[in-house]
């Protein structure tokens, strides 16, 4: 009997059992009486979509909020986790095998390469309402989240920066003032840990503490067979969050939070999975591996992937009058983070007898930034208005080197290690190098004005966005030698808004929506010579209707749209240019105008006291112009829109019910998807996609004084399904088509004892 086999039966036996001890020993504790059941109807769910907290049913926006509930339902420790499609229309990648940098997308906007200092992101990722200047870091541990806010479509007047193809909101929760202690311990499989702990300290003199500790980890899922190396696909990540919260006078607030977290991490291993049959002779040893790898075909060096984040922050609002909010942001956040990848390890190119091979990308990124934003926040008779100033500076640099690491015997049959990284080496370090800075100022308002002929059902919405941006960098080393290539890149632009929406009825809320957002130029520091591209521009019209049925019990959100793309920054590449490992990519905009379309909804129903079942669903349909491929002498190319299923969908199941004089809490959620695009250049589909994820819990355990216990047993790919994630036969053509694997069943026990 095999290590998962043993598994599987000791996760299906451990849940049969927790089943049934909710199920039968319920009588004995005696029927719920009504204050123990839930209440039924569906919850207000409050968001900060427009700067000031809503209901969510009645702000025109597209939108999806998971909340602290479900984040815990669903196991979302880390941003990373939402790979799995549990928000549809929101797509997160690693940028090809590295975990240690996500790619964000949102209906369709997903762009390939953004984890350098020199270009911006398509989807901006706020924390508390600072903007996350760089993918790397994103994959870190979340640390007490209250809820994450997706915003759908281009955000250009109250996030503006960056966000054409919407925003990534996350709360975090706040000091109470009140005394109180959460602490959770969990195991894992792939030998995996969990310790997290959550202190809120008594108010002291109007001063409230909060604090935060995380501490995570797991083995690898792929393993590495060269003795003393890492596995593929592991991660530890720790973090620590203090949050210090001033009451100063019934006017005025302030809180200083501050955050420092690890990721470490190793890459996704990519498998090839199938050999080209006209491709030239590879190594005996070099495997076919159809379907997701226990373990590699090749064993290769592979290191931690080290990333470093921290940050400061300090809110103030100021109650200037009963209905005048002025509120500051200012924050400072830096990022320092190692990339080393041997992912594609022993494929990197045809056999050659005692050659060397098995490429190693080591790179690295560090940044920092400053942001500053001022808000007034009023209200007048029948207005409601934002307004505020934005500035944000940053400044990076990165470097990268490809040395090989291993050696062939003269008829590939074993490989040997090579003794250091300058002998594999095409040349000296860095292959390549580059700075960069950015400098972005803003000037916002946004204005809902309900006229007194319609009763208060009419809402009018007009906004701007005044942004100037400014780059420059330099391009410091290019194939190992000195260089002075340089950008110095700056525009400006307006980005108006204007939506109308109507209040049918109290539970009716229809609305329709135009507006602009942009994504900023910049420069490639992949590419030979660090030529600048333009900002790419998008425009979406968008219609919706947000209801509420039967006594509030049944939640029917729709929303079509229609994005006319434009100036759309594509990345070509070309492997083992200049004879050498160094992977060149250039940036170009796409002449003419693109299109994305598409439909989502989302339903939420409780048909009895305790139950509840919801879908969402996006279809999403995009069709790029052509554009020049630098590396085929500008000849015009199809480009595709990447890691976009054309249908994706998720329903969820919540059940919960007093037993055994505890809450007992079921959850099951399914993500499906069509097969998409991995390479805006190639047309090859990845697998399409079906992923079960579960977990029961019994809560509020009474444990003595006044204290609680939680158990919770989960599982994530229940049913260890299998499909690519990314695929590939464009760009190692000459060796045959090669793809990375979702992760395969893992499943854990938490205890968290609260007081």
């Amino acid at each position: 009997m095999t290590k998962n086999t043993i598994s599987r039966r000791l996760l299906w036996a451990s849940v049969s059992a927790f089943a049934c001890l909710v199920a039968g020993p319920a009588l004995a504790v005696g029927a719920p009486t009504p204050e123990d059941e839930p209440a039924l109807g569906l919850d207000v769910i409050v968001v900060t979509a427009q700067k000031r907290e809503t209901n969510q049913q009645t702000t025109p926006i597209a939108m999806s909020v998971l909340g602290g509930e479900q984040l815990k339902a669903r196991r979302i420790e880390s941003l990373a986790d939402l790979m799995n499609g549990s928000i549809p229309s929101l797509r997160v990648a690693p940028f090809f095998s590295r975990s240690s940098a996500l790619t964000v997308g949102i209906r369709g906007i997903v762009p390939f390469d953004a984890n350098q200092p020199s270009r911006d992101a398509g989807v901006g990722v706020y924390i508390d309402g600072v903007y996350l200047g760089r993918s790397q870091g994103l994959g870190a541990a979340l640390m007490d989240i209250e809820r994450i806010e997706v915003l759908k479509g281009p955000q250009g007047t109250l996030f503006g920066r960056n966000s054409t193809g919407g925003a990534v909101s996350i709360v975090t929760r706040k000091p109470s003032g009140k005394f109180g202690v959460r602490q959770t311990v969990g195991m894992r499989n792939f030998g995996g840990y969990l310790s997290e702990t959550h202190l809120d300290l008594e108010e002291v003199n109007n001063v409230s503490v909060k604090l935060d500790a995380v501490f995570t980890g797991r083995d690898g899922t792929v393993e590495n067979t060269l003795q003393g190396e890492e596995d593929f696909n592991k991660y530890e990540r720790r973090g620590v969050h203090l949050g210090v919260r001033w009451q100063a006078s019934e006017a005025i607030t302030a809180q200083y939070d501050y955050d420092i977290s690890k990721d470490i991490t190793t890459p996704y291993y990519v498998q090839l999975i199938e050999k080209n049959p006209a491709a030239p002779a590879l190594a005996p040893l070099v495997k076919e591996q159809r379907g997701r790898a226990r373990e590699t075909d090749i064993g290769v060096p592979q290191e931690d992937n080290v990333g470093n984040i921290s940050g400061h922050v300090v809110h103030i609002n100021w109650q200037a009058a009963p209905s005048i909010d002025v509120r500051s942001i200012t924050s400072f956040r830096t990022v320092d983070q190692t990339q080393l990848d041997n992912g594609i390890g022993a494929h990197s190119g045809p056999f050659r007898p005692s050659g060397n091979f098995a490429r190693y990308s080591l790179a690295s990124l560090r940044q920092e930034q400053f942001s500053q934003e001022f808000q007034i926040l009023g209200s007048m008779d029948r207005l409601t208005y934002v307004a505020g100033t934005y500035f944000y500076h940053e400044k990076g640099d990165d470097d990268a080197w490809t040395p090989n690491t291993m050696t062939w015997n003269a008829t590939g049959t074993a490989a040997t290690r090579i003794p250091s990284l300058q002998a594999g080496a095409a040349t000296p370090f860095p292959d390549r190098a580059s700075t960069a800075k950015a400098d972005s100022f803003a000037v916002f308002g946004q204005a809902t004005y309900a006229p007194a002929a319609f009763k208060d059902q009419l809402h009018l919405t007009a906004g701007a966005r005044y942004t100037k941006d400014k780059k420059r960098g330099v391009l410091t080393k290019v194939n190992g030698a000195d260089t002075t290539f340089s950008f110095n890149t700056s525009s400006d632009r307006i980005d108006p808004m204007v939506t109308v929406s109507y209040d049918a009825t109290d539970t009716v809320h229809v609305y329709a929506k135009w507006g602009t957002a942009y994504r900023a130029g910049g420069a490639n520091s992949r590419s030979v010579n660090y030529r600048a591209f333009d900002p790419e521009e998008v425009e979406t019209s968008e219609i919706g209707v947000k209801s509420e049925w039967l006594d509030r019990r049944a939640r029917i959100n729709l929303a079509a749209y229609s994005t006319k793309y434009k100036d759309i920054q594509i990345d070509f590449s070309a492997v083992n240019l200049l004879n050498s490992n160094r992977g060149t990519l250039e940036t170009v905009n796409a002449p003419g105008k693109g299109t994305i379309e598409g439909y989502e909804a989302d339903l939420l129903f409780a048909p009895i006291e305790g139950l509840t079942l919801s879908a969402s669903y996006a279809y999403t349909n995009g069709k790029l112009p052509r554009a020049a491929n630098p590396f085929n002498n500008n000849a015009l190319q199809n480009v595709f829109i990447v890691y976009t299923p054309k249908n994706a969908i998720n329903f969820a199941v919540d059940y919960q019910r007093q037993a055994l004089g505890a809450l007992f809490k079921a959850h099951l959620d399914l993500s499906q998807a069509d097969g998409y695009r991995s390479s805006s250049g190639e047309a090859t589909l990845t697998d399409s996609s079906s992923v079960l994820n579960g977990r029961l819990a019994l809560s509020e355990i009474n444990v003595g004084k006044g204290a609680k216990l939680q158990l919770s047993l989960w599982s994530r790919n229940m049913l260890d399904e299998e499909h690519t994630f990314y695929e590939s036969r464009a760009s190692y053509a000459f060796i045959g088509t090669f793809g990375m694997y979702n992760e395969p069943m893992t499943y854990g026990l938490d205890a968290t004892v609260s007081f």
